[in-house]
């Protein structure tokens, strides 16, 4: 879902983790991955303009997600 907030395809997320294509594809199919590595994708994405949201921390008290940061 972050992902496709900012419209990138798995080989840009990959490129900007610096991490393979591979990578990506295997952790969004549900796969393992280390914690090095959900780092990096995380950082990539949050550079992005993603916010990631921890469960309960927005109206409703609802599951984790994310969304875009708002631009000033």
């Amino acid at each position: 879902m972050a992902r496709a907030a900012v419209q990138w395809g798995v080989r840009e997320l990959a490129k900007e983790a610096g991490v393979t294509p591979n990578t990506v594809s295997r952790i969004e199919s549900g796969g393992d991955a280390l914690a090095g590595t959900l780092s990096k994708l995380q950082t990539a994405l949050e550079t992005a303009g993603v916010e990631f949201i921890p469960a309960g921390q927005y109206n409703g008290q609802g599951g984790p997600g994310v969304r875009l940061k708002a631009t000033a």
